[in-house]
């Protein structure tokens, strides 16, 4: 396995101060196996997509997330579960890093998802509709292993720590194969 430090932009899906999505992108950023470092990118700043506006030149909150995405190796994607479906800032983001055709930050990028709620599915659907939306950016989306976290409101304590032993395995595991699948990709 190679030694160069993968650098992996994380972000959630939900704005909340407090929302358990970016509570675990927290836990994964501890969690990270030697040489692979994440960086955590708060979409609060993006504005809502706009044609007319991209067209005077991009919003420095929509630069700064571009160019953050072209600097990292990977990405790791942390969304709730919305109605069935992902967050409306989610998919802005993505619309945003979508744009211009064969220079597009999201173009090629490897990309692993996870996602936690409070209910019993465990963002599936969001997470499928999700690694729909990445198809058409033509990223690369790694497939396994899934982190489809139900019930997340009973992982962690009174004080918002993080105490689900389990579940941080899986994260671990899928941090794990994001960085052995950057190095299979470089190679």
């Amino acid at each position: 396995m190679s030694t160069e430090q993968i650098n992996v932009l994380g972000f959630a899906g939900s704005l909340r101060k407090d929302s358990y999505n970016r509570a675990l992108l927290r836990e994964a950023i501890q969690l990270s196996p030697e040489g692979l470092k994440i960086t955590d990118f708060d979409l609060s700043e993006i504005p809502m997509f706009n044609e007319d506006v991209e067209k005077e030149g991009d919003p420095a909150a929509v630069t700064a997330f571009k160019n953050a995405i072209r600097e990292s190796k990977a990405l790791l994607i942390v969304t709730p579960e919305y109605n069935s479906a992902i967050p409306g800032v989610l998919k802005n983001a993505l619309d945003w890093a979508s744009r211009g055709a064969k220079e597009a930050p999201l173009l090629k990028k490897p990309i692993a998802i996870m996602g936690a709620t409070p209910g019993r599915a465990g963002t599936a659907q969001a997470q499928a509709q999700l690694r729909q939306t990445l198809v058409t950016t033509r990223s690369l989306v790694m497939v396994e292993p899934q982190v489809l976290i139900s019930e997340v409101h009973r992982k962690f304590d009174d004080q918002g720590n993080f105490t689900d032993e389990k579940t941080g395995q899986y994260i671990g595991r899928l941090l794990t194969s994001l960085q052995e699948w950057v190095n299979k990709l470089k190679s």
